[in-house]
This record gives C-alpha cells, structure tokens and sequence, in this order.
C-alpha cells in the first residue's frame, strides 16, 4: 500500500535529480541518487539487526525487505525515470541528445 513516504521519495529523488543534473549529467544524477536511496534502505536493515558490527556485511541486503521498504527504493526509480524519459525525450526532439 502507497503512504505519503514513498510519494516524499519520489519527489525527492526527482528534485535531487534536476539539482545534480549540471554536475554528473542526467543519468548519472539518476543512478546515484537510486544508490543512495538503495543504500539508506540496507543501512534502515542492517540497524533492525543490531547495527553494522553484529551482523554480517550482507545481512542488510537479504533481510527486512517488505513492501514499504521495496516502496521507498522504487519510488525514487519511479521519479528518476521520470525525469530522464521527460529530458530525454526534450533533448532528442532537440537533436542535442548527450550524456
């Protein structure tokens, strides 16, 4: 089910996206900014099971997953996809299509 959090990630992903646009390009700031939101979620994981130093380096990445958490990762792929389809599609109909 939707909460207002994964609307919260979307647009922001969306906003970071446009913000780092001038110093990674368009993809790049996409690709981070899902790296980022990836990682809180691992580092939100980790911290259920006692923190970094009581758990194994993968124990983040195989355990707490559930809707909510998928949510928030795939919400801010949802805003960046949005925002590089939109730009993309300006850039080509430009004939100024770049990294």
């Amino acid at each position: 089910m939707l909460n207002a959090t994964h609307l919260e990630h979307l647009v922001i992903a969306m906003g970071l996206q446009v913000v780092l646009w001038p110093i990674l390009g368009w993809r790049a700031a996409g690709c981070s900014i899902v790296a980022v939101f990836l990682g809180r979620e691992i580092s939100q994981h980790e911290a259920r099971g006692g923190g970094a130093n009581a758990v194994d380096w993968y124990y983040g990445l195989v355990n707490h997953w559930n809707s909510d958490s998928l949510l928030d990762v795939f919400s801010a792929l949802l805003g960046v996809l949005i925002v590089t389809v939109v730009v993309g599609s300006v850039l080509h109909l430009r004939g100024q299509e770049r990294a």
